[in-house]
């Protein structure tokens, strides 16, 4: 018995969760859809504080994901997008209070051509004394829009700049807008990335891709205590592999752990739907008229156990 107790606890550990979220602006009440104000963040601090959480660098998190260790359930890495000033003026001041680590993901061009709204260099630098840098493209485009060798040019210009400036290599990436597919995947590899960042909703574990980690976002009013109860469900997409050309989702197939029989489907539009799980895999025919240009796929045993697909109609589909 004293050994099944403790494979079940093993197997239990090995599968254990972290979670990663991503801020943008802090106290800037003019875009409040992507604000955090001061005493949201402090309710948010205080609960990890009081709730056993423990606030990590990315760094230890890649640590431990290269060494396929379990990343606890308990851990929490915090990142902020853009390198909106506000986070300078408004939101460090929090961070530095918790003594929580950060990794602050910067729009190059923005910071480079001095846009109002973001912060220099110099800010940046003193940043850099309470938590980590990295990088969040050049010209933060729609990299689905853009062919191979652009979306190439715009990571190499964002990668020298932020070696010149910060003197020493980027080892993270955010997709800007969080939007990527299995070609800019690929052609981000080539800069030796340690680990690349998306938006979609759910947590990160020894099975993550560390060329897709899972960020769940915080802005305006949400309720941390849901958003620590993601999990990530292990799926393999293999159908809708893009936005369809005529705009009508007609199939849906994933590859699931056959120990699943029953799941839940949701589509951007469309609501939940009930799935049956044959044999760990879901075929669904449906003929859904996508309302949204960019639509959520999400498959999930209880609504917090989750993998989510992504599809984004594009200007041009990427894939040269």
């Amino acid at each position: 018995m004293r050994y099944i107790l403790l494979f079940i606890c093993f197997q239990f550990y090995l599968y254990a969760n972290g979670h990663i979220f991503v801020y943008h602006r802090f106290d800037d009440l003019r875009y409040k859809s992507a604000d955090t104000t001061a005493s949201e963040l402090t309710t948010q601090f205080e609960y990890f504080k009081n709730n056993g959480y423990k606030v990590v660098s990315l760094s230890k998190i890649y640590k431990y994901l290269k060494e396929k260790k379990a990343i606890p359930d308990n851990w929490v890495a915090l990142t902020i997008d853009d390198a909106y000033k506000s986070f300078y003026t408004n939101g460090l001041k929090t961070f530095k209070k918790y003594n929580y680590p950060f990794t602050l993901f910067v729009y190059t061009k923005a910071t480079d051509k001095k846009y109002g709204d973001f912060m220099t260099w110099d800010m940046i630098k003193d940043a850099d004394k309470y938590g980590e840098i990295a990088l969040h493209s050049y010209s933060h485009p729609h990299l689905l829009n853009l062919s191979t060798e652009e979306v190439n040019h715009d990571t190499k210009l964002a990668y020298e700049l932020f070696e010149q400036k910060m003197q020493y290599k980027p080892k993270y990436y955010a997709y800007p807008y969080g939007e990527f597919n299995n070609n800019i995947e690929n052609e981000l590899k080539k800069f030796d990335f340690d680990m690349i960042l998306n938006q979609n909703s759910g947590s990160i574990n020894t099975k993550s891709n560390p060329y897709s980690i899972n960020r769940v976002a915080l802005v305006g009013k949400v309720d941390i205590v849901k958003k620590l109860k993601y999990k990530t469900l292990d799926a393999q997409w293999i159908e809708p592999k893009e936005f369809p050309k005529d705009g009508i989702l007609k199939f849906i197939k994933a590859k699931v752990s056959k120990d699943i029989k029953n799941i839940k489907l949701y589509i951007t539009g469309e609501g939940w739907v009930n799935l049956k799980v044959k044999d760990g895999i879901i075929a669904y025919k449906l003929n859904a008229k996508l309302k949204n240009s960019r639509t959520r796929v999400v498959l999930s045993t209880d609504y917090y156990n989750i993998a989510t697909k992504i599809i984004i109609k594009t200007k041009d589909p990427h894939g040269k």
